[in-house]
């Protein structure tokens, strides 16, 4: 617990990681905000409100590395202060469009959306020593469980009590609130020995942009991919059991366990390779989908539940570790990308396979996700970092040697 109270002592910290809350449980509500408002108030089918939550999926997978390499030019306020007011303009504007100006407009909100995630792992790169680190992207990582937690339900009884249109505007105030906060704190993206990087701070991507980078994101897809799919499968099995207004119960155990697998993994001396954590995440699914109602499933649900955050937090600490400070806006952009590519594509993949098969597929196709693409992650970190030629124009090593100690330190945690 030491390393916790030193990680919120850290200047800036405790307030930014409650404003950047607010901005997460808005952001993850806001695609079930738009399918009640879609389902509710335009009386439409849910394969539209899906076209609508695909567009914004979309786009914020698109604006991620956008909106890093421009936090990376400009600085986080002006970048925050924009796409608040993005999401302002299109949540007041969301209750009076037709469907077929909201499915082009929800995918510009996504690609606008208030980077709150990105610049707060970037803050936490730039505020915390190497030791507090893996403790602070573990409660970015269960700030994250809390977010997905709370937001949609909120988004669902609010809808049901008051008008969709009104809870649209609650979700936009509420992203727009949380930008604007993370702006006025406006926190530190470097730590005082990069600030003076300049030009010669921002490699070009073939400099860092290599196989143990690679291995990182296609982790961070699959670990996503996995949570949706299993999200999915869950609902299914209980339906084949007709028991599937438990599901709720079910989705909470596996939150509340992966907080605790957090905050336990973010108090260890010694930290886990990525792609172990990744599979045994992989392994700990699977046989979910033997069980034969919501009491077993919430028995098996615990023992993935406690490894989701501390592998999310391991993915966000390897990037941190291997961006050069010149282009950690960028790499932490790739990683939200990657992360929503994973939950874009889980679902329907997993969806096929139950439809298929039965729903113990789902589980079994969620699993094998993980231990494949943390596999992918485990070859891809064994291969050495390519090797540069310094430039006759520009001596010294072409690789920053923000680069080469980042690819030191990530070694033992991959």
């Amino acid at each position: 617990m030491t390393s916790y109270r030193q990680v919120l002592a850290a200047p800036g910290m405790a307030p930014l990681l409650g404003v950047s809350l607010v901005a997460r449980v808005a952001i993850t509500a806001d695609v079930m905000a738009l399918t009640m408002y879609i389902v509710l108030g335009l009386h439409m089918s849910y394969a539209a409100a899906g076209g609508v939550a695909a567009a914004m999926t979309a786009g914020m997978a698109l604006g991620g590395p956008l909106a890093g390499r421009m936090v990376d030019r400009r600085g986080p306020r002006i970048v925050l202060l924009v796409t608040a007011a993005a999401q302002v303009v299109f949540w007041l504007g969301v209750p009076a469009l037709p469907y077929g100006i909201l499915l082009p407009a929800a995918g510009a909100a996504g690609l606008l959306m208030v980077p709150a995630q990105l610049v707060t792992r970037q803050a936490i790169t730039a505020t915390t020593t190497a030791g507090q680190r893996r403790a602070a992207f573990a409660l970015e990582s269960v700030q994250g469980e809390l977010s997905y937690m709370v937001g949609p339900p909120i988004a669902i009884l609010c809808a049901s009590q008051l008008s969709s249109g009104v809870v649209a505007w609650g979700v936009g105030a509420a992203i727009a609130a949380g930008g604007v906060g993370i702006a006025l704190l406006n926190p530190p993206l470097r730590a005082d020995s990069e600030i003076d990087a300049g030009p010669a701070g921002r490699p070009r991507l073939r400099e860092w942009m290599g196989p143990r980078m690679i291995a990182v994101l296609v982790m961070a897809f699959g670990t996503t991919m996995l949570l949706s799919g299993t999200d999915l499968a869950i609902v299914a099995t209980l339906k084949a059991v007709g028991q599937v207004s438990w599901a709720a119960v079910v989705v909470a155990v596996y939150g509340a366990s992966s907080v605790v697998g957090g905050l336990v993994y973010g108090a260890l001396s010694r930290p886990l390779s990525t792609w172990l954590l990744l599979g045994l995440l992989g392994l700990a699914t699977i046989p979910a989908g033997l069980a034969p109602g919501w009491a077993w499933l919430c028995v098996a649900g615990v023992g993935a539940g406690l490894l989701t955050a501390p592998t999310l937090s391991a993915v966000a600490d390897a990037v941190s570790r291997l961006a050069p400070a010149g282009v950690r806006g960028v790499a932490t952009g790739l990683q939200s990308s990657a992360l929503s590519a994973g939950f874009a594509l889980g679902s329907p993949i997993v969806g096929g396979t139950i439809d298929a098969w039965v729903p113990v597929g789902g589980f079994a196709v969620a699993g094998l996700a993980g231990l494949v693409t943390a596999l992918t992650g485990y070859l891809l970190s064994r291969r050495p970092p390519a090797q540069h030629r310094p430039s006759p124009s520009a001596p010294g090593p072409a690789e920053p040697p923000a680069l080469e100690s980042c690819t030191a330190a990530v070694r033992p945690t991959m």
